[in-house]
């Protein structure tokens, strides 16, 4: 069988790794991402050892079914593993999909208020809010590393490190614009109002994903400004990069230290260019078929939050949820997400090849 074949190398990957760790052969790093494999593959293994059983039994019981003595309970156990058979290769073949290599990564997730002015950065704030809410419920640590306010209490813009097991793998989905529909608290006719704020998540890049030379760098160094334009440093601590080569531009003030804002851009521009050239491989694979769910289109809209009817509505899946306040305060928006991850599994499914 096809899909038999296809699972052996798994098999022996799994196998192999087993033989190294215990050799001792591996240490440091190497060791840590052999574990972290071998673990992976640990239940991966189990339900194909699993599925490979049920066949066999199969095969045993169809020929027990003739028995006089032994028919009616082969017939009977037959029919039990005929159903368990096909959820065994179902979850087999979810192995087999092609995995984001970034999945398992940390992720930078800026957020910046768009069409709207007052109530789009208020929108924004919101967001900011429902994602620490999710950070919490997941359990990932959220960290804000740089963030400019609005005069009433918004958020122009957001840049948030999330850190923590399979960060995005989960927050890759929230890539786009999202839309809030409400009356703001400024509106004194009661008029309902349409803004709207994007989404950038990106795959936080390590050293050994994205080596940036030094001569492709302009640095600039000034002292920080406040809200109104004020000098909040007597020392030129903010820290503005440039990448020569492509033109992207990361500034960090949040810190006193010039050191430590350097170090924070520098974080943010290589994750920046690491999606850039994620996105550039996505788009040359995407050419000849339909665009996947977790494509993460940053003009995409992808969701509307309409408070005065206490509805999310996911575009892309069309995923309607009449309970707003659980999703903005981050508690209901795995149900948004695990509706993403359904879909995009169904369409690498249809298109995989057993």
């Amino acid at each position: 069988m096809d899909l038999l074949r296809k699972l052996g190398p798994i098999e022996g990957r799994y196998e192999e790794l087993a033989a190294l760790m215990s050799e001792g052969k591996a240490t440091g790093d190497k060791f840590v991402k052999m574990t972290k494999e071998y673990s992976e593959l640990g239940p991966v293994v189990e339900t194909i050892r699993s599925y490979k059983k049920a066949l066999s039994d199969k095969i045993d019981l169809e020929a027990m079914i003739s028995d006089p003595e032994m028919g009616d309970i082969a017939k009977e156990e037959l029919y039990t593993l005929n159903g368990q058979i096909p959820d065994l290769e179902h979850q087999i073949k979810l192995v087999l999909i092609p995995k984001d290599t970034d999945d398992s990564k940390n992720a930078i997730l800026e957020i910046r208020a768009g069409t709207g002015g007052d109530e789009a950065a208020l929108f924004a704030a919101d967001l900011l809010a429902m994602y620490k809410g999710y950070a919490g419920v997941r359990g990932w640590k959220f960290d804000i590393v740089e963030m400019a306010e609005s005069d009433i209490g918004g958020m122009k813009e957001v840049i948030v490190e999330v850190s923590g097991n399979d960060v995005f793998s989960r927050l890759k989905y929230e890539s786009g614009v999202h839309r809030v529909q409400r009356v703001p608290t400024t509106e004194g006719s009661g008029r309902v109002h349409t803004s709207a704020a994007t989404v950038a998540v990106l795959p936080e890049a390590e050293d050994v994903d994205m080596t940036i030379n030094d001569q492709d760098l302009r640095i600039d160094v000034y002292r920080s400004r406040g809200a109104g334009g004020q000098s909040v440093n007597t020392t030129d601590s903010a820290v503005r990069i440039t990448h020569l080569p492509t033109g992207v531009v990361v500034t960090m003030q949040d810190e006193r230290s010039q050191i430590k804002n350097r170090a924070k851009a520098m974080k943010i521009l290589k994750s920046r260019l690491y999606d850039q050239q994620r996105q550039k491989l996505d788009q040359e694979r995407a050419a000849d078929r339909k665009s996947q769910v977790g494509s993460g289109d940053r003009s995409e809209r992808i969701r509307t939050y309409n408070f005065p009817q206490g509805r999310v509505t996911d575009h892309r899946v069309n995923i309607t949820l009449y309970k707003i306040s659980d999703v903005m305060n981050g508690t209901a928006l795995d149900e948004i997400v695990d509706g993403l991850i359904t879909e995009e599994q169904a369409e690498k499914l249809a298109s995989l090849e057993i």
